[in-house]
């Protein structure tokens, strides 16, 4: 079967099943390719982790009608609370003076009754997309992968291991970090590892969180509590790559006292809930965003350090904008796959991708280090921030994506 579409999504994550759904509202006919079945990606042994949702991505999930199936399974963030910690030990120091507490109410007359940010399972966003997107009508085609490219001068043809052809004249890459559409573009990426894995796992707190998430930066790594539904918290725990592999294996007695060592007990007893998760970090960026009618969106654009929860919200933000632009070029009757278009996206989301890039790099080996000289500054420079209301202000809201040139949907409007 030989089919002809506006655009071809090959990967169903979450930033490509937004952009799916913003295209179709835009009255684009898209069709998605995703290798792993969604029933297996909702599953809560395929991934443990949640992500920390901007209130600006948030607004775009409302524009598209699914922010009502997903604001029950979404845990406010109303503060977070940063602070330099020590391992701990026999010999540890005392605590840092120096925090930052970041905290909801300061923004409000511009946010209105928006939090910092909201938690939400990975595996809940995966559910509500895709049931939005087979609400919608857009073709899911799945399990299904790529097996021939043919790169022709208005469209591209993508042929599938399941002998079906497909024709578009624009494709969009979403499959994540190890973009195989990204690699026949011929799109290189700059990268490194940074010896670190997390550990990913769901604890039940004794006590109630209060929509308060915490981030302690250790020499080995940041160690994250993050505020879930049902007084849970999602823990992103990083360490060297062995030491993460021997807290997957670790007996349970012992891996529960390495956590509260960690964790501390202002938050009384802490109950595992789930199994544990191990995600390797690195970076990657590529150096183009397009290439060709090939379009990268995502991780499959970018992939970053976890350490402020940024990942998914670029990946949304290129959705929001990616979407914008095309939907404008079809109504003005452009070729929607041509570079002067896809430029336009390019210049849009390069800037943003980049220096977030670069600054999260930056955090990583800024905190992720234990030198008595890099510790004072840093703690000095938090010190700071935090007693300077504007500066504080600016972090919070630019932390929301709220600043800068917004697309539509990142301000709750259609396109």
């Amino acid at each position: 079967m030989n089919t002809r579409h506006d655009i071809i999504i090959v990967g169903a994550g979450m930033a490509g099943m937004t952009a799916a759904l913003a295209l179709a509202k835009g009255g684009l006919d898209v069709v998605m390719v995703e290798r792993m079945p969604l029933t297996a990606q909702v599953e809560t042994t395929y991934d443990g982790r949640a992500s920390a949702i901007a209130y600006s991505c948030f607004r775009q999930w409302q524009a598209l009608g699914v922010g009502a199936a997903l604001e029950p399974l979404s845990c406010r963030m109303n503060e977070i609370v940063v602070t330099d910690a020590h391992l701990p030990g026999a010999a540890t120091r005392k605590p840092s003076p120096f925090f930052l507490h970041f905290d909801a109410a300061e923004i409000s007359d511009r946010s209105g009754d928006e939090p910092l940010g909201y938690m939400i399972e990975n595996r809940h966003i995966r559910a509500a997309l895709h049931e939005a997107v087979v609400a919608t009508g857009i073709r899911l085609i799945t399990p299904a992968r790529v097996a021939n490219i043919e790169d022709r001068p208005e469209q591209v043809v993508l042929t599938l291991d399941t002998g079906e052809v497909l024709t578009a004249p624009l494709v969009v890459a979403a499959e994540g970090r190890q973009s195989p559409l990204r690699e026949h573009a011929g799109i290189k990426t700059i990268g490194w590892d940074y010896g670190q894995s997390a550990v990913v796992a769901t604890v039940k707190m004794e006590h109630p969180h209060n929509h308060v998430a915490y981030e302690y930066f250790l020499s080995s790594g940041p160690f994250a509590i993050l505020p879930l539904t049902d007084n849970r918290a999602c823990l992103v725990w990083s360490e060297s790559h062995a030491k993460a592999k021997a807290l997957l294996t670790v007996r349970p007695e012992l891996f529960h006292a390495h956590l509260m060592q960690r964790f501390g007990d202002f938050l009384g007893e802490i109950e595992l809930t789930g199994p544990k998760f191990i995600y390797p970090l690195s970076m990657a960026l590529a150096e183009d965003m397009y290439r060709g009618r090939i379009a990268l969106l995502g991780d499959a654009a970018h992939g970053i350090h976890p350490i402020a929860g940024q990942g998914l919200n670029l990946g949304l933000k290129d959705a929001a904008a990616f979407a914008e632009v095309v939907i404008e070029a079809a109504r003005l009757g452009e070729d929607i796959g041509a570079e002067s278009v896809l430029e336009r996206y390019a210049q849009w989301r390069r800037f943003e991708n980049v220096s977030t890039s670069v600054i999260m790099d930056g955090f990583v080996h800024l905190f992720s280090n234990n030198n008595p000289v890099v510790r004072a500054a840093r703690d000095v420079g938090m010190g700071v921030i935090n007693a300077i209301g504007p500066a504080r202000r600016f972090f919070m809201e630019d932390a929301g994506g709220a600043t800068g040139d917004l697309p539509k949907l990142l301000r709750g409007q259609s396109i």
